[in-house]
């Protein structure tokens, strides 16, 4: 048995550098969901499933949900990326809403990603658009901390991505 690999989805290259950089600093082999095989998996005794978070959701998340009956003797853990910084109650949210049923105990790690509207499709950016037309109709007193990062971060290019974010996943992937 191999000893683990990263399956990522990157859907704007922020995902990608932090598998790349976990490929780094662990030596495990890496793939892209869309590319990735349930016996080429099964065959790690590690897992680390990475993806960037889109309207709630972890993607490549399927991968993981459709297959967990057949890695559950495997460590696995998932990175999910995101846009805006840390916030306990903001990642309280993506862990209930993502990881359920089978995935609960599985542990789930944060990295701040990047923002680059130049990058995004036209529907991303459309739909950014009009949730930053939204958050700014509020008083920014009551802004939550992702709506302060989006409207800091409208019509800018910013990259947040930092290998300090790989610090509490890496030590998970050491205990073992």
């Amino acid at each position: 048995m191999k000893q683990g690999i990263i399956v990522y989805r990157s859907k704007y290259g922020a995902t990608k550098k932090y598998a790349d950089w976990l490929c780094e600093q662990t030596g495990f082999s890496s793939v892209e969901t869309p590319k990735a095989a349930l016996n080429q998996v099964a065959q790690y005794k590690t897992i680390v499933l990475c993806g960037g978070i889109y309207a709630s959701g972890i993607a490549g998340l399927s991968f993981l949900k459709k297959n967990i009956s057949k890695l559950k003797n495997k460590k696995i853990a998932v990175l999910c990326v995101g846009a805006s910084p840390y916030d306990e109650n903001a990642f309280y949210g993506i862990k209930t809403h993502n990881m359920k049923d089978e995935l609960k105990d599985i542990p789930l790690f944060y990295a701040r990603g990047a923002w680059d509207e130049s990058k995004m499709t036209f529907i991303d950016r459309t739909l950014c658009g009009l949730l930053q037309k939204s958050v700014a109709k509020k008083d920014p007193s009551t802004y939550e901390p992702w709506m302060k990062a989006l409207i800091c971060a409208a019509g800018q290019t910013c990259d947040w991505t930092d290998k300090k974010y790989l610090a509490p996943l890496l030590e998970y992937l050491e205990s073992v």
